[in-house]
This record gives C-alpha cells, structure tokens and sequence, in this order.
C-alpha cells in the first residue's frame, strides 16, 4: 500500500456532487489511410479482450481514504465506452458529450479513472480523413498536470507504423526497463523529518520577504484577489470550450519584447478576461489574481501531485496592453525566484503555510465571499513530436481541468506539436457563454502581436527590479 501525501487527501476531501476533482483530456485522432469502418471498434475490441492487467497508476484503488492499495478485482466494463455520436457529429457536439461525462463523479469503490472512445465525428475539412476522439478522465489524486502528459506519451507511439497491441491502462506492461523510474520514490521517515525541520528557516525568511514588499504589486498575497462573478459558487453542470493556436504566435511575440513565452500567454488570458467580464459590466476595479502550478517534478514518476503555485497579478484593471503584461511579467518573476532560492520540500511548506487559509476556506466555506485567486491558469509541456495510436495519428490534445465553489474558470492550455490546445472549463450555470473566451483569445493575440511589433520597433525598456539576491537591475523588453 502507499500513502497518499497531504495534496492527494485535499483533492479528495473537496470532492463533491458538484465539484468532482478529476482531470480529464480529450484527443482527436485521424484514421489511417484505407482505414475501414472498423477500425475504431477494433481497437475498443483490443482493449476488452486483453489479459493483461492495468498497471500503476491505473491499478490503484482507495483505502480508507489514507492508502492506496493494488485492485484486485478490474473491470474493463465499468471503466471503458465506447460511443458513436450522430454522424456526422461537429466538434461542437462531441465537446457537449465530453463536458456532460467532465461533471460525473468517478466511483470510489474502483480505480479513479475511465476511458471514452467516441467515433462519428466529421473531418476536419473536405477530403480529410475522418476522425474519432479519446478523453479520458482520472481522479487528481492519483496525478497532477505533468504526470498525466507524460503517461499520455507512454501510452502512444511516435511511430505511425508501431502497433499499439496494450490497453492504455496497461502501459507500464510497455515500460519494464522504466518502471523504477515511473514509480513514485520510498522515504524514510527519518529522512522526511530531517527534510522538513530543515525548511523552518527559508521558509521564515520569504514569508518575512513578502510582507516587506506588501505594497509591490507584482509581490501578490492571498489577500490580494477581488470579488468577482468567476467566484461564484457552482453547479454540476460543466461547459468545456476548446481551440488550437499556432505556438509560433506566441513565441514571436516573446521574442520580441524578451519575455517567456508563458508570460505572453497569461497576459493573452489577461487580455481575454476582461473583455469577457466587460462585456457582461463585471469588470472588477482591482486587478484578477491567477493561480498559476509549477512542477516541483525532479524525476520521471508519474504518480501523485508534485506542484506548487506563483500568484500572478493579471493587471485586468489596466486598458493599455503593455502595462498589463508588464506587470504580469514582474508578478511572475517573483513568484519564480522565490522558488528558485527554495528547494523542493522549502517550496511545498512555503506554500503549505501562505495558502493555508485558503484550503480551510475550500474544505469549510467559511467565507464564501473572499478567495486567494480569481481563476486558475495552468500552463502544461506536451509532446513536440506526432503520436499515433496503431497507425491513427493524434491532431489535437484538449485539457479539462476542475472547478470548484468560489472558482467557476479554469484554463489548463498544452502544447502539441506547433500549436498550443487550449481547454477552458467552466460552471456553466455560473458563466455563461464561456465558449466566447475563444473568440476573444484570438483577438487579444492579434493585439498583443500587433503590440509588440510596435515595442521591437521602438526598443522599449521596462524596469526588472531585482535578481534572485535582491539585487536591483534593469531587463530591456525590446532590443
């Protein structure tokens, strides 16, 4: 048996009817060429018949809500469907399907996990092959962002023409020279203590740092976040809206004004958000605060939740464009160097201790009306190079994330190849008409590039105010 951390037990004590806490993707998949009409139940067919077993995670089941122990009792029934939507079936409709499965509860009695071959949806434009989707939904608790990417890639292959002969569930059976690697690492107890009473010192140090720098507002406290209609409390109903971007956008525009390029897409967020809330006359004075993870993996596992998070200032009171990212730049900065200057066990307990009344707050409902953060945006590494599955090559990869009362929107965006897939998911009782933030993402795109046309022409600089010693210093935003 293996013991669930502290993250893992949260993510189950705040499930509820209306708040599952479980991450879900949604893959589209074209055919092969002179793939016939069977080829989709093929592959459901493949995984129904295996014998051979799931392997971990996939193979973990609740103990007494403390341990995870092996299930020895799989039923394939119970976690795989296949679906056939009305032909033919647009994006718009297999999203209705998939947010509808997003706010059902997994079973606790069996492994927290299901998986949804859908077939019936259109090409993607006339004479394009046809096309089929996968989502796949597993509990929070068994893993975070990071680790549910990477046993994406373990599941599928790289090569058109290698035959992917093992459920998804049973991927380790494929890894047998990794599985020391994907296996979450033994501690002792010893060891965790010494760990822990290591960390009261720096962990006092940048709580103290904070609290000197309180009127900074690039250094963001939990108190700091507006009311705002994204935090209201939800329903069960779920809206997922989903679209691809070239990632060659963003990363010119973060050439140009020397930024990463996951500052370029908070501000795009940013940008986004508040003509949402404009459009709606509910635009708060003060600026939204993002909830932004950061992977604390060191090694390859994939098991359990390894993350921290920065507080990033979105500058959504700011109309000019350039002030808005520009602070967005600094808030990050902060947030990234304070956990550069902790290791991995300082960084937990750090943010154990300044968040700790906000998970009070999520378990309890103690102040319904006050929040740390506004909405999470969570930023997810993917896979550069194409993957197929028996020949049927992965288009696009969509996260869905969770929402809970007090936090109606999350964006989780991945990367795939040349474009960046973004999954909005949303209480769609709470917010309507979230499917609109596609539009105006792409219209904050176009403005921010039109933007930073204009900085790279004027060479523009912006004041970085310190390095990770403190140390004042100026960082140009354009050459």
């Amino acid at each position: 048996m293996r013991l669930l951390t502290a993250v893992d037990q949260l993510f189950l004590l705040l499930e509820s009817r209306k708040q599952p806490m479980h991450v879900g993707g949604l893959f589209l998949f074209e055919l092969p060429e002179n793939a016939d009409n069977s080829f989709v139940c093929q592959l459901v067919k493949q995984m129904q018949e295996s014998e051979v077993p799931p392997t971990f995670p996939f193979n973990q089941v609740l103990e007494h809500l403390i341990f995870w122990k092996k299930d020895k009792h799989f039923d394939v029934e119970h976690h795989l469907h296949h679906v056939a939507l009305p032909k033919p079936a647009r994006v718009r409709e297999l999203l209705m399907y998939v947010s509808r499965e997003h706010g059902r509860l997994l079973d606790r009695a069996m492994p927290l996990w299901e998986c949804h071959v859908i077939e019936g949806i259109e090409p993607e434009s006339e004479g394009a092959p046809e096309r089929f989707a996968l989502y796949f939904k597993i509990h929070h608790s068994l893993v975070d962002g990071i680790a549910a990417m990477r046993l994406v890639k373990k599941s599928l292959s790289q090569s058109p023409n290698e035959p992917v002969t093992l459920p998804i569930w049973s991927l380790m059976a494929r890894h047998r020279n990794q599985i020391d690697a994907i296996l979450p690492k033994e501690r002792s107890a010893l060891r965790i203590l010494k760990e822990q009473v290591s960390t009261i010192k720096p962990v006092f140090t940048e709580l103290l740092d904070n609290f000197k720098n309180y009127n900074d507002d690039s250094y963001v406290s939990t108190f700091d976040a507006p009311r705002s209609i994204l935090n209201r409390r939800i329903s069960a109903s779920r809206r997922i809206a989903a679209q691809s971007y070239d990632i060659k956008r963003f990363n010119d525009i973060a050439e140009r004004i020397n930024i990463s390029k996951n500052d370029v897409v908070l501000a795009v967020c940013a940008g986004a958000i508040r003509r949402y809330l404009i459009s709606m006359d509910a635009l708060p004075s003060k600026p939204l605060i993002a909830f932004v993870p950061m992977s604390l993996r060191t090694d390859d596992s994939v098991a359990g939740n390894q993350l921290s998070f920065v507080l990033a200032n979105l500058g959504t009171h700011l109309d000019d464009p350039l002030s808005r990212i520009k602070l967005i730049h600094r808030s990050m900065n902060n947030g990234k160097r304070r956990f550069r200057r902790m290791n991995q066990a300082q960084v937990i307990n750090y943010s154990v201790v300044s968040y700790a009344w906000e998970g009070l707050n999520l378990a309890t409902g103690l102040f319904p009306k006050k929040q740390a953060f506004n909405l999470i945006i969570s930023n997810v590494p993917g896979s550069e190079k194409p993957l197929y599955w028996n020949g049927a090559r992965l288009q696009s990869l969509y996260p869905a994330s969770i929402v809970f009362n007090g936090q109606a929107m999350n964006i989780t965006l991945a990367s795939y190849l040349d474009k960046i897939e973004f999954g909005i998911t949303a209480c769609s009782k709470a917010l309507p008409h979230v499917q609109d933030m596609l539009m105006l993402i792409e219209e904050e795109l176009q403005l921010l590039e039109r933007t930073s046309k204009e900085l790279e022409f004027q060479g523009i600089t912006v004041e970085d105010k310190s390095d990770d010693k403190g140390n004042n210093k100026t960082k140009k935003l354009a050459p």
